[in-house]
């Protein structure tokens, strides 16, 4: 199933920051990990990450530095901050208000 554009939008910065809460990664394996973990219901691109990452980067949610990967290419890598953690809890605690109000409308099991 697609979903709606609109309603993943509010949700990309969660999803990065919970599997850069996991280990440090590189765009793209940030990207094949998050398609893996929704079983390629969120299909990101990089046209949509990048903008998430350098946002988060300025924010000082998230670290980058530049290294080797196991390949041996040079690859800019991204790591989670103590404020960055600090914002997953806490958006982690909204979704979950914000899902169970949704299911509390729409219904759950539905």
């Amino acid at each position: 199933m697609t979903i709606n554009k609109e309603l993943t939008k509010g949700s990309m910065a969660l999803l990065v920051l919970s599997v850069l809460a996991e280990e440090e990664m590189y765009g793209y394996q940030m990207i094949g990990e998050i398609n893996r973990r929704s079983d390629n219901v969120f299909r990101m691109k990089e046209g949509t990450l990048y903008p998430i990452l350098h946002a988060m980067v300025a924010e000082g949610l998230l670290e980058s530095y530049d290294a080797k990967s196991e390949t041996g290419r040079d690859r800019k890598y991204y790591r989670i901050t103590a404020t960055g953690s600090l914002q997953l809890k806490l958006r982690r605690e909204e979704w979950q208000v914000f899902t169970g109000a949704v299911n509390s409308v729409i219904g759950e099991g539905m």
